[in-house]
Parts: structure tokens; sequence; C-alpha cells
């Protein structure tokens, strides 16, 4: 029988309270530290590997979580999400983005549907569609193939899919399995469409309109914008647009797009990277069999999820470590700091995923908490990091917990040695540097230059971003944050904070505004 219960009436809440803390400079250091760094990691999917030597944990503190697992019956919970049980209680849905990537346990029927087979179903039609536009069987009007898709979307509709692209480009290059150009319109701002457009050949373009009730304000906006281009080109919009969408939205049936795929409301944005979401614009840009290595690497991940284990479950030993983080040590904030620039927008993506699942105020059902819940997260790529904000992490008054990402190898095989080490030796050496130097500090008699050391980091290593290890990537975070919010007792899957400013923007449009709002409408010039 599952409980749902705030996280501070838990008694391995208090227990960890109490338990003794770890001087993170102390342990880090000399010989105890290399001990530490072999001792503290836990294998991934796909040969990744999570180390958390430079965390201020230790086994007493390991003890009292893997307690706090336990008590709060996580893997139940994950257990009852997969199968199908209403976990989304604020708009009373299932949740069910893992399914998109595997059977994780029971058959899930919704709706009178087996959700599996849907999902696979979809992907089938999917890959249909991409290998027909591939081998020039849907063309444009002049028969000449489509070069480029355009994604249109915002959200959990452009940040994942648009860092999956970006991961796996230059793999894709590399490896000769880019199929096509792909590029991103989601911000309303006219500029953004204006920039894609002028940079593509439009005639040879393909755009995927991404929207799951249809209604979405920015991306019909944008798909108007495109259609506009189109017409003005001499070109059929509904000769160059497909729809990924609900059965029910009035996407679906549209004589307007060339293919509709579908979704449903049992999976949100931030989580539909594996789901048509992602599915259509990879499979076109990367071919359907590398999207279908990227949901290998994430099945792969969830399947480990289910450990009971603490110590040989990634991501809940990451969630667990990341909320004594947040309510004993008193923490505000993560780093995201992947050392591959293939990962630009990953921090991006992971900062939706977690802010929007977690930055709740009140429980499952409504209550006001009386602890704090998810971080602020934000990130750069190493070492472009480095020389921006590393400067407040190392020294400011704040402590803010890293989570470092780091491969043995770069993705385009290319490189040169320079002055003793080839530039990913050199890429690799930052990234071991500034763990050690977070951690252990250096002492110096000029206040200036000391550093007071005590910065907890973790890493994730692997040895190339490949379409398995960024899968792996992705639903290791997601379970993550799925932990964390099962351990705080709120719901990780609905984001009513974003619906307010959506509804004031529709009054000011119909100039139905008073007070500020109105005052603000006449300073814009709206």
């Amino acid at each position: 029988m599952i409980s749902w219960n705030n996280f501070d009436t838990l008694a391995s809440y208090r227990e960890l309270s109490e338990v003794e803390r770890v001087n993170v400079a102390e342990v880090m250091s000399g010989e105890n530290g290399a001990e530490r760094v072999k001792k503290y990691s836990v294998p991934m999917a796909s040969g990744l590997v999570f180390n958390y030597g430079a965390k201020a944990v230790d086994d007493k503190i390991l003890a009292v979580l893997a307690k706090l697992a336990e008590e709060a019956q996580l893997t139940e919970k994950y257990e009852a999400l997969y199968n199908g049980e209403v976990i989304n209680t604020g708009e009373k849905r299932l949740v069910l983005h893992q399914l998109t990537r595997g059977q994780l346990g029971n058959d899930v029927i919704a709706d009178g549907v087996n959700k599996r087979e849907f999902y696979v179903n979809e992907q089938k039609k999917i890959a249909e569609f991409a290998e027909k536009v591939h081998a020039g069987e849907i063309t444009n009007e002049a028969g000449e193939k489509f070069t480029t898709v355009v994604q249109i979307g915002i959200g959990g509709s452009d940040l994942g899919p648009r860092a999956l692209y970006l991961a796996l480009e230059n793999w894709a290059k590399t490896n000769n399995t880019l199929k096509m150009n792909a590029a991103f319109i989601s911000n309303v701002d006219p500029d953004d469409a204006s920039a894609v457009l002028k940079n593509i050949d439009v005639a040879r373009s393909v755009f995927i309109v991404v929207s799951k009730s249809g209604t979405t304000l920015e991306t019909l906006t944008n798909e108007s914008f495109v259609k506009d281009a189109l017409t003005k080109a001499g070109l059929n919009p509904s000769r160059h647009m497909i729809a990924v969408t609900s059965e029910t939205s009035p996407l679906a049936k549209s004589a307007d797009y060339l293919a509709a795929f579908f979704m449903d409301d049992y999976i949100g944005g931030r989580y539909s990277s594996t789901s048509g979401v992602g599915g259509a614009v990879l499979s076109l840009a990367f071919g359907p069999d590398v999207f279908a290595r990227i949901l290998a690497g994430a099945a792969e991940e969830d399947v480990l999820a289910k450990n009971k284990d603490l110590m040989q479950n990634p991501a809940m030993l990451d969630a667990l470590i990341g909320v004594y983080e947040r309510n004993v040590l008193g923490y505000l904030d993560t780093a995201v700091l992947p050392y591959s620039q293939a990962l630009s927008r990953f921090p991006a993506h992971l900062q939706q995923l977690d802010m929007e699942s977690n930055g709740k105020s009140v429980n499952r059902f409504g209550e006001p908490v009386d602890y704090v819940t998810g971080p602020v997260i934000f990130g750069e790529p190493g070492t472009n990091g480095q020389h921006s904000f590393y400067q407040l992490l190392h020294q400011g008054t704040d402590i803010v917990p890293l989570q470092f990402i780091g491969f043995k190898n770069n993705q385009m095989e290319n490189d040169v040695v320079i002055q003793g080490s080839t530039s990913q030796q050199k890429l690799c050496a930052n990234v071991a540097a500034q763990i050690v130097a977070f951690a252990c500090g250096k002492e110096d008699e000029n206040r200036n230059k000391r550093f007071e050391g005590g910065r907890p980091s973790s890493i994730i290593i692997g040895d190339r971003l490949t379409p398995e290890a960024l899968g792996t990537l992705l639903a290791h975070f997601e379970n993550k944050v799925m932990f964390q919010g099962f351990v705080w007792n709120i719901n990780s899957f609905d984001q009513e904070g974003v619906q307010l400013g959506k509804v004031l923007a529709k009054k000011v449009l119909a100039h139905d505004t008073d007070g500020a709002l109105a005052v603000y409408s006449d300073l814009l010039n709206i």
C-alpha cells in the first residue's frame, strides 16, 4: 500500500538532519580523496558511470538516504507510475513517457487503448514517413527532395528535441547518418522565425508544427508566419507541413498537413522528447534507426531506476543526494556543466525539466509544504563556463552543487596534438582539475587568492557521446526529477505556473486590461 506523505513527516527526514556532516575539502585531499573517487561510483546504462566521490556524503549519510528511499517508497511509486496509476493528481492523468521507449511493467490500457502499442505504432508511422522523405517518395511540388526539417514548437516541444539534435549533429556527420539539416523556431519574436527562414531553402524544407492541444498561441503564430513565407514564395504550405499533435486537436484531421502524428495527455511537454515530439524531427534529421538507438539508451536506464538497492540505482542516488543538499545543507542551486560542446543546450532542457516539474510550494493534495523543494538549475558547457560564472562557483558566498558530464573521446574523431596533448585531453584535464579545485580549494595568505573549497560535485563519465549515451542521460535526469518529486510529495507532472501569464497575455491582446496591466500595455505600444 503506497502512502503519500510530506517529506518532513518521515523519520528519515529527522535522522538525515542529525547525521554528522562531511567536510568535502578534508575527505577529498590526498590519498583519502583517491579512495573516495574509486569507491563512490555506480554504473549507468550505455557504459556511462555516475561518480559522486566529491559529494558531501559518506557511508553513514548514504545509509540514511537508503532508509529515506525505502520509507518514501520511491521504487514502489515508480512502479505505480509505469503500471498506469494516476500519478499526475493535478490534472488527474497517467504519466507514461517511459512507455515510449519500453515496457517496464504491466500493459497500460487507457481510453480503451494499449498505450505501449499506441506509442510504437506512432513511431512506426514516423519512421515510414521519414524513410519516404529520404528516398524522395515524398517531395516538394517540383519533385525535389527535402533537405531541411524545421520544428515549430515552444517549451518542451523545442528545448528537448533541439538539445538532442545539437547533441548528435556532428556525430551524425562523422558517421554519415545526417539525412537532413534541422532548425527550430520557438520564440514568438518575429526575428526568430525570420532568421531561420532566411538561412534555409524554404522550397526544400518540411516544417513540423508541434502542439498537443493545437491551440498554443506562439506555435500557431509561428506556423502562420511560415505559411505566409511559403505562400509568398509561390509554394503550397500543405505540401511542406506536418503536425505532431493529439488525436482530438484541430490539427489532427486537417488537409493543411502532409501527415499528422499523435501524442496524448499522458506525456508532458518536458518529458516528450522520446515521443513523436522528438521522434519526428530526429528521425527526419538522422534516420529512424538513430532515434531508435536513443530510445534504447533511455529504456536501459529506465530499467536501472527500478532497482530497490539505492547503490545500484544511479538516478535515485543522484536524486537523494540532491535532496540532502537542498533540504539539509540548504543549497539553492545546481549547476549542470557538460564538458562537451555537443551538449550546449542540454542544460537549458534540464532547466525546464527540473524547474517546471519541481518548482512547487504545495504538495500533491494542494496543501502548502514547510520545506524547500526544487533547486534553481543553470549551466553552460565547459570550458566556456570556466571563463564566465565559475568565479562565483569557486569564491562566491553561496555554495552551488555541481553536476559535471564528460566524455573520454570527442564525437568527430578529429584532433591534433598541441604542446604535447590533444584538445580532447585538454578538455578532460580541465574537468578533472575543476572537480578537485572545487572540492579541495587552495590556501593563500592573500585572501583574494584563497579558495575555501568544500564545493561538492558529481560527474557522469562516458566513452563518447553516442545516441545510446544521449538517451541514457535524458532518462537519468528525468528519473532523478521524478524521484525528488516523490520525496517532496509534490506533483512533478503539471505546470500551472506557466498558465497565468498566458491568460493575461490574451487579455492584453484583446485590449481587455486595467490597472498596471493597462499601463504596461501602453508602454509597450500594444
